[in-house]
């Protein structure tokens, strides 16, 4: 079977991930991965870097597949930019799941989304646009997480939870069943989240409270 080619957008550390996991599903060739300018040439896990944003326009002519393999480490608006871009272009942002992860069939998984090894997504739960679940994560069910965030690793969003756009739960982070995050919120690794938190808020600690930045 002639495997779709996938073009790959950022070619930092996230962007090995992204490689293992489609590497994984077999489902896509990678045809290669765009970053900036001076690392054109060079080469990730075997895939070179053939060239720069701004020419994504160009290569989707011919590699109609593109997936955002660009990081969050704080807010996703890195993400919903080139989520734009790549929009703009016409190109199809498919949904990639690493062959060890666990996706309930009937949760939904909005396009862009990268489902990391390790992970479950449990009935009913939904995964908004552009959105990293991280290995090991768990989103459990009935959960809905927004646009352009991300579950780091081994964090838990516990049932009825909403996450809100361009949050970012930070590693082993637990939310109690039914917690509601609004947008744009950083919750700290190992942070225990029993209460609601409102958007822009940087939260931290077992219990979490809220923090300057």
């Amino acid at each position: 079977m002639v495997k779709e080619k996938i073009l790959l957008l950022g070619g930092g550390g996230h962007c090995k991930s992204v490689i293992e996991a489609i590497e994984s599903e077999r489902r896509f060739e990678i045809a290669g991965i765009l970053d900036s300018l001076d690392k054109i040439g060079q080469k990730i896990l075997g895939y070179s870097i053939l060239g720069t944003d701004p020419e994504l326009a160009d290569f989707v002519k011919n590699i109609p597949n593109v997936i955002i393999t660009v990081g969050q480490l704080e807010d996703g608006t890195k993400r919903e930019h080139l989520y734009k871009l790549v929009k703009s272009t016409g190109a199809n942002l498919p949904v990639v799941i690493a062959s060890s992860a666990q996706v309930s069939k009937h949760a939904r998984i909005a396009e862009g989304s990268v489902i990391l090894h390790q992970a479950t997504v449990n009935a009913n739960a939904v995964i908004g646009v552009n959105t990293i679940i991280n290995t090991s994560a768990i989103i459990e069910h009935d959960a809905a997480i927004g646009d352009h965030c991300h579950i780091s690793t081994g964090a838990v969003i516990n049932g009825n939870c909403t996450v809100g756009n361009r949050t970012l739960i930070g590693s082993n982070a637990v939310l109690k069943h039914g917690v509601g995050i609004e947008k744009d919120v950083v919750v700290g690794a190992g942070a225990v989240v029993i209460n609601n938190v409102r958007e822009h808020a940087v939260v931290a600690g077992n219990p979490a409270k809220e923090i300057n930045k």
